[in-house]
């Protein structure tokens, strides 16, 4: 029989789930909002869908790295989908745009540079 985790390791064992399980839900929402199709789309004052595009893309990349996911790895990955989501909006009907992947490219930074001063600020 194994000895119980201290409270320290459970929480952080918790901590971690629950880190993975909101980066799944990001990206769920993300497949939702960016695959959506064109009739699903709810209509918005011009401007609207980039900040819904770099709050998404935010929001992957503050997850993903909470989620334990490296720099390295999570923002090529995240350029890519970026990209790769214009190319099949582009296929089912919707407007492929490079606004958009900018957009989604931002969003991406911000997340990065807002993960990176939190977590600097955590170790202080």
């Amino acid at each position: 029989m194994q000895p119980s985790p201290t409270p320290k390791a459970h929480a952080l064992r918790v901590r971690g789930a629950l880190a993975r399980v909101a980066f799944a839900v990001a990206v769920l929402g993300s497949l939702v909002v960016l695959f959506a199709p064109a009739d699903d789309v709810p209509f918005a004052p011009a401007g609207v869908d980039k900040l819904v595009h770099a709050s998404l893309f935010l929001a992957l990349a503050v997850t993903g790295r909470w989620a334990g996911i490296s720099r390295v790895v999570l923002a090529p990955a995240l350029v890519f989908y970026a990209a790769g989501s214009e190319v099949v909006q582009g296929l089912i009907g919707r407007d492929a745009a490079v606004g958009d992947w900018i957009a989604d490219v931002v969003g991406l930074l911000l997340g990065l540079v807002a993960w990176q001063t939190v977590a600097r600020h955590a170790q202080r």
